[in-house]
């Protein structure tokens, strides 16, 4: 049984940090490319970063410069490191994990974790 599980959403201000954990279990972890996406009220969900088996990153434009994407395969799981927040990164973030080996594709999801960006 898949699962991706995150973990560290919550309620900060304007110009703060919050780290996103993503642990995953029932796939082999270091052939996937992992990401987070997010998707506020009333919007379509949208890619916020990924990062591929062999770690090259792919960033939406707006969060260029504050977020940073990192996995670490040994303990199965991928980060989401938040810095200077803004109202507008408020959605609910979901961790992404998609695989595609030859004839073989494979995409999970998990349940997704609240972050709020008010003052």
């Amino acid at each position: 049984q898949v699962q991706l599980v995150e973990s560290g959403g919550g309620l900060v201000q304007p110009g703060g940090s919050l780290r996103l954990s993503c642990a995953a279990s029932g796939i082999v972890f270091r052939l996937y490319t992992m990401g987070w996406y997010r998707q506020a009220p009333g919007k379509q969900r949208e890619l916020v970063v990924d990062i591929t088996s062999d770690g090259s990153t792919k960033y939406v434009d707006s969060v260029k410069g504050r977020f940073t994407i990192s996995r670490d395969n040994a303990k199965n799981t991928v980060y989401l490191q938040m810095n200077s927040l803004k109202p507008e990164d408020t959605a609910v973030y979901y961790c992404n994990a998609k695989m595609s080996l030859l004839t073989v594709a494979r995409e999970y999801w998990g349940q997704g974790t609240q972050v709020t960006v008010s003052s």
